[in-house]
């Protein structure tokens, strides 16, 4: 590629500015004798927030090239130069930082991107951004579309009624799908696409539109399962991998090493439970009878970035490491979190 001077640009060309500086997305360059700024292009406001900091697991430092806050700093910074959703804040904390964007989906790839870059950082669950009006709290909504085979609708309809949405249209062309529109709030669209999927079984569609704010709709349920977490370091066996797969369902293969405060499963029930996954068969003069072929560990779906984002909970960050995405809490230790939820 060359380049060349020239006095002119048409719409189309792709351009090197000189010798203008602070140059944003929308703005319009023109002559000092003919001020005629062009109409403003218009982009939704974010609707979702999440926090970015470096990655303080024990395992930190040890995967990705780019780890530094200054770094990371640098390139959410150089991000929302080229896309105009992505909105940053620097926090009082030099090492913690807000990006705001459109949905968990935008912040997925922008995530995914980093990974792949060579950066390694710690990133938490998105939140909804709220705004206040004459004592009011308002909230983002959104117009959700849905297209997906007629037979699913039901199963589709009460999920999002539970997460506080209401259908507002509904075409049914007797093709067997069907179409439908509903007003839901943002907030509950987050860890909704993957249910979505399964659900109609891959064949859905859905999309959505920023519709604006509306007071607040209320509670809902968004996760009825807690935690198995590690309650030390090492590297997990399938001996208590094996025995721990009762209580839930687990993220970690044998072999892979754990740290205390690490996420290593779902749990069954709502609590979090802490767990040893590195304990190992205690070893006897006894001959045994049988053979330990029985504790072969059943196959674990692998941690993708999306799954991780919406599972964890407010008091729980994701790892993204250009080889591993792992899960923990912000308080590793055992001790601290239980004296912070009052439990001896």
């Amino acid at each position: 590629m060359n380049l060349k001077e020239v006095e002119a640009a048409e719409p189309g060309d792709i351009v090197v500015l000189s010798g203008i500086e602070e140059v944003k997305i929308g703005d319009t360059i023109c002559t000092r004798e003919h001020p005629k700024p062009l109409k403003r292009i218009t982009v939704d406001e974010p609707t979702i927030s999440m926090e970015f900091t470096i990655n303080t697991s024990p395992l930190s430092g040890k995967e990705g090239k780019i780890v530094q806050s200054g770094k990371i700093r640098e390139r959410l910074i150089k991000e929302t130069l080229k896309n105009v959703a992505i909105r940053f804040e620097q926090t009082e904390d030099r090492e913690r930082f807000i990006v705001k964007g459109r949905g968990e989906f935008q912040m997925a790839i922008l995530i995914e991107t980093m990974r792949r870059e060579g950066f390694e950082l710690s990133v938490g669950r998105p939140k909804v951004i709220y705004k206040h009006l004459n004592g009011t709290m308002l909230e983002p909504i959104e117009t959700l579309f849905v297209d997906c085979d007629e037979h699913f609708l039901g199963v589709v309809t009460e999920k999002l009624s539970i997460r506080k949405g209401r259908l507002t249209n509904l075409v049914n062309n007797q093709s067997g799908r069907i179409r439908a529109e509903f007003s839901i709030p943002s907030r509950a669209l987050i860890g909704y696409r993957d249910e979505f999927l399964t659900d109609t079984k891959g064949t859905g569609i859905m999309n959505t539109l920023f519709a604006g704010y509306e007071p607040f709709r209320g509670d809902f349920p968004t996760r009825f399962t807690g935690s198995i977490v590690s309650d030390r370091q090492g590297n997990s066996v399938s001996y208590a991998l094996y025995h721990l797969e009762p209580r839930g369902r687990l993220f970690i293969v044998p072999g892979e090493p754990v740290y205390e405060g690490m996420i290593i499963g779902e749990h069954n029930k709502t609590v979090d439970i802490s767990a040893n996954p590195s304990k190992e068969k205690k070893l006897t003069n006894i001959r045994a009878a049988g053979k330990d072929e029985s504790t072969v560990c059943s196959p674990v779906q692998p941690m993708t970035l999306e799954r991780a984002i919406n599972f964890i909970k407010d008091d729980e960050m994701v790892e993204v490491t250009p080889q591993s995405i792992r899960l923990y809490k912000k308080t590793l230790s055992v001790k601290k979190r239980k004296h912070k939820n009052g439990l001896n």
